[in-house]
């Protein structure tokens, strides 16, 4: 009865300072719960966060835009400039989604490196408009949308279907240099947030 005694006289202390140091915590807002137990190396973050862009302010003249690159996961817009002749409407349109091509296809500037963002569209994609029978705001690829990874074809319809390529309604007309009937991409809160789960909602698009 005595050892009993003395060890559970022993672990009273012990019991009662476990109990004052939950008090004492909770009375700081702090959980035990909240305590990290894993103490492995904390995730890397991506900034995704842009300060003034390069040539911002140093006189750089043509048409601002929007391209949507990749930033960790999702695709972000980032402002660029382009520059484009004047001329017919038709012609202009898309001789704008050569140079937002051009801007896709290039590398990133070092601030936007340093921030997280990178491209999946390959160099020299080149942009024509439609042939004939296509309807007439169709933007035909050097490749076809078919081939292009899930994420590089996001980033191009994300880009295109705001911008003065397309009809700023959200969708774009796409076709390749094959002769597969051109089809309308959705640019779409879940295609900007997940690129690379699937490939943009498109229809089938005919007539002039």
């Amino acid at each position: 009865m005595d050892g009993r005694h003395g060890r559970h006289g022993a672990a009273l202390p012990a019991l009662v300072g476990v109990v004052a140091l939950g008090a004492l915590m909770s009375g700081c807002g702090i959980r035990a719960t909240e305590v990290p137990t894993d103490f492995g190396p904390a995730p890397s973050r991506v900034r995704c966060s842009l300060g003034e862009p390069e040539g911002a302010g140093q006189g750089e003249r043509g048409l601002p835009v929007q391209v949507f690159l990749v930033c960790g996961s999702p695709l972000v817009a980032v402002d660029r400039v382009v520059r484009v002749a004047e001329g017919a409407t038709d012609a202009r349109r898309v001789l704008v989604a050569q140079g937002l091509m051009d801007e896709l296809t290039r590398e990133p500037t070092t601030s936007e490196r340093e921030a997280g963002y990178t491209t999946r569209v390959r160099p020299g994609t080149t942009v024509t408009g439609p042939r004939a029978g296509d309807p007439e705001d169709t933007l035909r690829l050097s490749t076809s949308p078919a081939e292009l990874s899930a994420t590089a074809l996001a980033q191009i319809v994300c880009t295109f279907s705001d911008s003065a390529a397309a009809e700023g309604n959200g969708s774009v007309i796409l076709g390749g240099p094959d002769d597969a009937t051109p089809r309308r991409y959705r640019c779409t809160d879940d295609v900007r947030a997940r690129p690379a789960a699937g490939r943009p909602p498109s229809t089938e698009a005919t007539g002039s």
